[in-house]
């Protein structure tokens, strides 16, 4: 029992893990909206999380193989989108006709993401602070019975 009891809070750690480093990649993609020339060459690429839901691998008390535990994170994603082209005359990475190949980061769609990571966080975190909460009631109630 107190070992599923304790994993509401391992569920909200993970997703606030999880939100944490989602927030990191969306600063980062903002961070190089205008990097027309990274290591290879290229235009910045927009990079995204990929998240999968965390099974529990022995099984629940219940039985149940497929009890969650919390989110874990894949890997880190690459959009594969077309990277828009700006006429900037002048521009060190400008090609023949002044067209510069510009990352395919879309700064409007990257606070979306933004706010959205930031709101998932702050729900895990009030989750995580009424757990603990009923936990403290619960330790209150049980101690003034015995008083």
């Amino acid at each position: 029992m107190s070992n599923r009891m304790f994993s509401v809070s391992g569920i909200s750690a993970s997703g606030m893990a999880a939100e944490r480093r989602r927030m990191e990649i969306v600063a980062n993609n903002i961070a190089n909206a205008n990097s027309t020339h990274g290591p290879d060459g290229q235009p910045f690429r927009r990079q995204h999380l990929i998240f999968a839901t965390a099974k529990d691998s022995e099984g629940s008390p219940t039985g149940n193989s497929n009890a969650l535990r919390g989110v874990r994170i894949l890997g880190i994603g690459s959009d594969d989108s077309e990277f828009p082209e700006l006429y900037i005359p002048g521009h060190p990475d400008a090609n023949e006709q002044d067209m510069v190949r510009m990352p395919n980061v879309k700064l409007p769609n990257e606070m979306v993401d933004l706010i959205t990571a930031s709101r998932s966080y702050e729900a895990n975190l009030k989750a995580l602070t009424v757990f603990k909460e009923m936990i403290e009631q619960t330790l209150s109630l049980l101690r003034g019975g015995r008083e």
